[in-house]
């Protein structure tokens, strides 16, 4: 009797740690994006195997008053990219497929997050 106890709470154990969500997942690859200096020297920066479900601002353009916004994104994670004209993700918004999705420098952003395809 104490067997099948023992042998249905390990059956339940296994099927939660199979169908609760693990940990945040990262969209292996790069996005990278150009951004123009204060000075008005151009910039491009990549964020390498970023997290998925986190919105993230970009650091360089986080400050709509010290900074103008990125643009000319490229999406060559494994993941959508969703990314939003504000920080925090908010205003517009404008998704890119996986490996390889972009948009000319006309695209304007300041924070992204990803989604796994």
């Amino acid at each position: 009797m104490r067997f099948r106890h023992t042998a249905v709470a390990a059956a339940c154990a296994l099927a939660a740690v199979l169908v609760l969500p693990g940990s945040a997942r990262a969209a292996d690859g790069t996005f990278s994006y150009s951004w123009t200096g204060l000075d008005g020297t151009p910039h491009t920066s990549a964020l390498t195997d970023p997290p998925s479900h986190v919105c993230l601002t970009l650091p360089e353009v986080a400050d709509p008053s010290a900074s103008g916004p990125a643009d000319t994104p490229r999406n060559d994670t494994g993941a959508t990219a969703t990314v939003f004209t504000d920080p925090d993700c908010q205003g517009a918004y404008f998704t890119l497929r996986p490996d390889g999705g972009h948009a000319s420098a006309r695209l304007k952003l300041r924070s992204v997050v990803f989604s796994e395809s």
